[in-house]
């Protein structure tokens, strides 16, 4: 899979913020072309605080069938220090590496994250999606922003709002569940990203890429750090 990963990475908070600055208006929160997504990706990372080693994992799923087609995982080590709003520059560079080790780019990816719904308007999915050029949900745990709670119903959502702004929306994906909160990373519209992250939850609270990326992250920093000792 071929990305658009940068040259150099910055060294602080300035010169994050001026690439987000930059990155953010090439963000297109529609549907380009009708969305038809054979393929899912999750991505997500882990990290072990006292070595700094970070392991990315990707998985893709037949969307269909929700089978795993193909995965792969990445370490690095995290440079760039823990800054609210910026928090994505310390998993990126890994991150974006662990997708250039897929054969082919998914139609979809999800992030465990932020995307439009974020304090700078350009979360983890919404960096993601437009350096790799496909469309990206973020699908986050917690909130950034202001929203009522959603009926008790799997399907039901209100809007999350930031800065009198839709940004995403709480979503419920289990009856009886806490939602989660989707927003657009790129090159999608926010009720396709909600029907797609329902079509992803048949059992539990989180998408399957989420659940399946986070357990293959985590196996793989187990095995970095075991082998570091």
């Amino acid at each position: 899979m071929l990305i658009d990963t940068p040259d150099r990475w910055p060294a602080d908070a300035a010169a994050a913020m001026a690439i987000q600055d930059e990155l953010r208006p090439r963000v297109v929160a529609a549907n380009p072309r009708p969305p038809r997504f054979r393929t899912v990706a999750g991505l997500d990372s882990a990290y072990d605080d006292a070595s700094g080693v970070v392991a990315a994992a990707v998985v893709v799923l037949d969307a269909s069938t929700l089978t795993t087609v193909d995965t792969a995982v990445a370490h690095g080590a995290v440079s760039f220090p823990y800054v609210p709003g910026l928090l994505a520059f310390r998993e990126l560079p890994t991150t974006l590496g662990v997708l250039e080790r897929l054969g082919a780019a998914p139609d979809l990816l999800i992030c465990d994250g932020q995307g439009l719904a974020h304090p700078r308007r350009f979360g983890l999915a919404c960096h993601v999606g437009v350096l790799a050029g496909v469309p990206t949900i973020g699908v986050a745990k917690n909130a950034w922003g202001d929203y009522s709670e959603p009926g008790p119903a799997r399907g039901d959502a209100t809007d999350l709002v930031l800065d009198g702004g839709v940004v995403g929306r709480a979503l419920r994906t289990r009856t009886g569940v806490k939602p989660v909160f989707v927003s657009v990373g790129h090159l999608i519209d926010l009720d396709t990203a909600c029907a797609q992250v329902l079509a992803l939850t048949p059992h539990y609270r989180q998408p399957e890429t989420t659940r399946r990326a986070d357990a293959l992250c985590r196996q793989a920093l187990r095995a970095a750090t075991a082998s570091a000792r």
